[in-house]
């Protein structure tokens, strides 16, 4: 989403007029759920996906259409499946778009789009708000959880529209654009260089954490969000796990796996994962319940880490690990 958004801000900067093409609801099978967004630049460049296939093209085109004149307009695709069939498209459902057109050198659209990657930086939820009047967009700015910003008039419904999903209410439309919560990866191995692009390439935010200093380069992890180097006995002194966290445990031994988990086990971090044989996995289960883990604290454990696909090299187990994490996101998996 940082690159979406640079990408926007860029072209606006440069004199460049962008239309933001938004799916505001979504019902139905549809290939992307509300939120998705698309930009649309003059000449036909697109940056971003609202799902493909026939619908994202007639919306690609109208897009075009309405840069020239720089209107807004909100549009309703409708397809039954024998359409969407037709359509080459396998999904049968109704979607309404909006699009967005943001003049060239808008300062507060600028302004906007920045505060965003600002605050993926700060690791804070924030939410993408628009008001959508008669198919014009003619408020933006951005929320948090103690209020708004860029807005004259904050929305009463507020509470209402910061959720996890992106809500259309009261004719505001609010999309959340940065998910506090970062991935730490202790170790920075074979596995851990092939981990870090695949969970950045899907929404997660690497922070690679190793005890070697050669390891600890964040020229080897340039998707990483930060490389961090210290003790695997002291994690704690750079490292404040949240509920929103993800923790990847792939160190370069067993020693150091156990410091790891020791202090990881009771941080009420979203996921924990480790890798490793089974073999191996058992004697740390042992060591940890014998330090006063519990069985139920274990077993939040992902260990092995991954789903069993059969995962061999590096690149085939981070596709696994990723696998497992986004199901632990949506809430497919615990």
């Amino acid at each position: 989403m940082r690159e979406f958004l640079r990408k926007i801000i860029h072209a606006l900067e440069a004199d460049t007029p962008v239309e933001l093409v938004s799916l505001v609801e979504a019902s139905g099978s549809t290939p992307r759920g509300a939120g998705a967004m698309m930009a649309v630049f003059p000449g036909g460049g697109i940056c971003g996906t609202i799902g493909g296939g026939n619908v994202e093209y007639a919306a690609q085109k109208l897009a075009a259409e309405l840069l020239a004149p720089g209107e807004d307009a909100l549009r309703k695709f409708r397809f039954v499946p024998g359409d969407a069939a037709s359509l080459g498209m396998v999904c049968g459902g109704e979607v309404t778009v909006q699009f967005q057109y943001l003049a060239p050198g808008n300062s507060q659209s600028v302004a906007v789009l920045s505060s965003l990657i600002e605050a993926s930086g700060q690791n804070m939820d924030t939410w993408l708000l628009r008001r959508i009047i008669e198919g014009r967009i003619d408020a933006m700015g951005t929320a948090c959880r103690e209020g708004a910003q860029f807005l004259a008039e904050v929305p009463a419904c507020l509470p209402e529209l910061l959720k996890d999903r992106a809500v259309f209410r009261d004719g505001w439309f609010a999309v959340p654009v940065v998910k506090a919560g970062r991935t730490y990866i202790f170790g920075g191995g074979h596995v851990s260089r092939a981990l870090v692009p695949v969970l950045a390439s899907v929404g997660f935010r690497p922070v690679v954490y190793d005890d070697r200093p050669e390891f600890a380069n964040p020229a080897m992890f340039p998707k990483a969000e930060a490389v961090l180097y210290g003790s695997f006995e002291e994690i704690g002194r750079q490292i404040t796990l949240t509920p929103s966290d993800d923790v990847v445990v792939m160190t370069r031994g067993h020693q150091a796996d156990y410091e790891v988990l020791a202090q990881v086990l009771r941080s009420g971090a979203r996921y924990l994962g480790c890798i490793g044989s089974k073999r191996k996995l058992a004697l740390c289960r042992e060591r940890l319940l014998a330090a006063g883990f519990t069985e139920t604290e274990y077993q939040r454990l992902h260990a092995p880490i991954g789903l069993a696909i059969g995962a061999e090299t590096p690149e085939e187990i981070a596709v696994s690990v990723a696998a497992e994490m986004i199901a632990v996101r949506a809430g497919c998996m615990k």
